[in-house]
């Protein structure tokens, strides 16, 4: 087991080394200036295209508005609560500020991603809208480049019992455990009864489910980090301006934080900042594929407010909660830091906070990511692998609540699978950003669009 761990951690390495930051930050970055700023200039028209979205009699299997929810509900999980005291547990406070920036450009490239999923979706035989990136590679690309979409369904598949199953699981138990002292397994056999319920209905149970259970529990979560961080308002300023500093300057070991590089800033703040919001994996549009509408762009518009919302509202307010309350230094990791953050905030109705949290945002995830591990799998072996499928992901569950079970190193198998999976997906965006530019042009240019 060591020595698969250590391959894994050179794999990782790799993985998410300087290329593969590059080629992330480049190609949202290319895809921002190419459409001329316009996910970060059109962005409330996006929240109206969210609302104007919450039914629609288009072509499609649910509405715009719980496609989004849909694309949340994956992506609005331990990346918010775990995942950003992970990145400040290793890179320091300075990690917030590549979170930040990754997510900011990050919304071109989650605009581009929805955008060629509506335009180069397909029904499948029992009559479902399917698409993604394995979609836009072959139908956009052409059959020669079907190898590449068969990439990114084999690790999109794989990926998901890893970010979207086994660590959903495990958070919940932990947190479920020292909260409440629930038996981690009991936990984990709730956690698979419960999606099991869910994922019987298909994707139109996921989307009413999702766009009923993601506004509430962001309400919940969100408004009780901005309690804590009124109680510390003075804080504040503080604790921005360290973020800032460390964003470019080494952190020095204090209290129980053993400090960290600048590397380390950069490398677990784009790291867990794609793990949170997955602009640039693939997997938002493939739920966005689904959606009610008959324009891509305004899909796109709906879709980029995903990372918006994720990063740069859920995730700031947990990272400036943990940094407000100096729970930052205490040595703790994962969810239980962020728990320590909150209760040093509010007391015991802070943890239950986060450990509701935790459990509401885990098991959305769990359901979002069953959806596009399934449709990775469908695309490889077609519509009869759906119900099997079905089964072995809510057997998985539990596995991720097993006693022994090492967080460090599941962590460290997802971020590998989430790197294999985004490479593919990056070539296709770049390889097919024309397509997105025209599209996008023509409908802006086109005033009737705003009437």
């Amino acid at each position: 087991m060591e020595k698969i761990l250590r391959f894994i951690e050179q794999v990782n390495a790799v993985a998410w080394g300087p290329w593969m930051l590059m080629l992330l930050a480049g190609t949202g970055l290319f895809l921002t200036l190419g459409l001329r700023f316009i996910p970060q200039r059109k962005l409330f028209y996006g929240f109206k295209m969210l609302w104007q979205g919450r039914s629609s009699t288009e072509k499609g299997d649910i509405s715009p508005f719980n496609a989004l929810m849909t694309a949340l509900s994956a992506t609005i999980g331990t990346g918010n609560i775990a995942g950003v005291a992970t990145a400040i547990f290793y890179g320091g406070p300075g990690a917030i500020f590549w979170m930040w920036l990754i997510a900011l450009i990050g919304m071109a490239t989650k605009f581009s991603e929805a955008t060629l999923a509506v335009h180069f979706r397909e029904v499948d035989a029992k009559g479902h809208y399917v698409g993604g990136p394995m979609y836009y590679i072959r139908n956009g690309l052409g059959k020669n480049w079907k190898w590449l979409g068969v990439i990114f369904a084999v690790f999109g598949m794989l990926a998901g019992f890893g970010i979207g199953n086994s660590i959903q699981a495990n958070s919940v138990a932990d947190v479920m455990s020292s909260a409440f002292n629930v038996p981690p397994l009991v936990s984990g056999f709730t956690i698979a009864v419960l999606v099991g319920l869910v994922l019987l209905g298909g994707i139109k149970r996921i989307g009413e489910v999702a766009g009923k259970l993601v506004p509430m529990m962001a309400v919940f979560y969100v408004g009780g980090g901005l309690l804590v961080l009124a109680l510390h308002i003075d804080r504040i300023p503080e604790a921005i301006s360290l973020i800032l500093y460390h964003a470019f300057n080494p952190t020095a070991a204090a209290g129980g934080f053993a400090g960290a590089t600048v590397w380390a800033a950069i490398r677990f703040g784009v790291a867990r900042g794609i793990f949170s919001n997955e602009a640039g994996l693939g997997s938002a549009p493939i739920a966005h594929a689904t959606a009610q509408t008959d324009n891509p762009i305004r899909q796109g518009t709906v879709a980029m407010l995903g990372t918006f919302l994720d990063t740069i509202v859920v995730c700031t307010i947990t990272a400036l909660v943990i940094m407000v309350t100096g729970a930052w230094q205490s040595g703790e990791n994962g969810a239980t830091l962020s728990a320590h953050a909150f209760s040093q905030g509010l007391g015991v109705i802070g943890q239950y906070i986060v450990s509701i949290g935790v459990a509401l945002f885990a098991f959305t995830t769990i359901i979002g990511w069953s959806f596009y591990s399934e449709k990775c799998a469908q695309f490889l072996f077609g519509e009869k692998s759906n119900l099997p499928f079905r089964l072995i992901w809510v057997v998985v569950i539990p596995l991720g609540t097993w006693p022994g079970i090492d967080l460090g190193s599941l962590w460290l198998v997802a971020d590998t699978l989430n790197a294999l999976m985004a490479i593919p997906n990056l070539i296709a965006l770049l390889l097919l950003s024309p397509v997105v530019f025209k599209l996008t042009k023509t409908y802006f240019a086109n005033k009737n669009n705003f009437n």
